[in-house]
């Protein structure tokens, strides 16, 4: 899962969904730098990546680009995963889209001070070309993924795998659907646990 459901999972809590989205940047223990609900996102985060890896309906849709992309075939299927997310929203979340993302860059902005360096540069690339809505359309998800592309030196042109996106479109959806109804219920657990104890 990548950007969007990491923060839709934090649910309405909003240093929950901070801490969540800029955990890739918190490596080892550095995580017991922040306290509270920052601290929480960051382990909720890790708990997603560690779950979704582990499950084979994610499996099922990531061996489908392996052959081709290898280690990168986990990171394509994390953006398209959010793509079916964001392209169906509406059955997730009584707030429209625009108005989500509006929401939540506005909250990056606001605790800016509490990002890590990485997250904190960034933010100006991310609002400004506005990835949680960009993810909606097929243009926008090729769009990021030539992005990923830039960033990893083209390593191995992800955004090629809009063609095997578009092959298996209807099966790779349908992936998701299962998936997310799964990967909501465990964080719903993962959350009282963290906050029961």
């Amino acid at each position: 899962m990548n950007f969007l459901a990491h923060i839709y999972l934090s649910g309405d809590n909003d240093l929950l969904k901070i801490g969540n989205f800029m955990a890739d940047s918190v490596h080892g223990k550095r995580y017991l730098d922040y306290s509270g609900d920052l601290q929480k996102g960051i382990l909720l985060h890790r708990f997603i990546d560690t779950f979704t890896d582990a499950h084979p309906t994610y499996r099922q849709s990531r061996r489908r680009l392996y052959e081709k992309y290898g280690h990168y075939a986990g990171v394509i299927m994390d953006i398209v995963y959010d793509h079916f997310l964001a392209k169906n929203w509406n059955s997730y979340s009584e707030v429209d889209l625009e108005n989500y993302a509006a929401q939540f860059y506005q909250s990056l902005k606001d605790n800016f001070e509490l990002l890590t360096p990485k997250t904190q540069n960034l933010l100006p690339y991310m609002i400004n070309q506005n990835w949680l809505v960009q993810y909606a359309s097929l243009q926008g998800l090729e769009t990021i993924l030539f992005q990923m592309d830039h960033r990893t030196k083209n390593r191995v042109h992800m955004h090629e795998a809009i063609v095997e996106v578009q092959l298996y479109y209807s099966e790779l959806e349908h992936e998701f659907t299962l998936f997310m109804v799964e990967l909501k219920a465990q964080c719903a657990i993962k959350l009282y646990e963290l906050y029961e104890f």
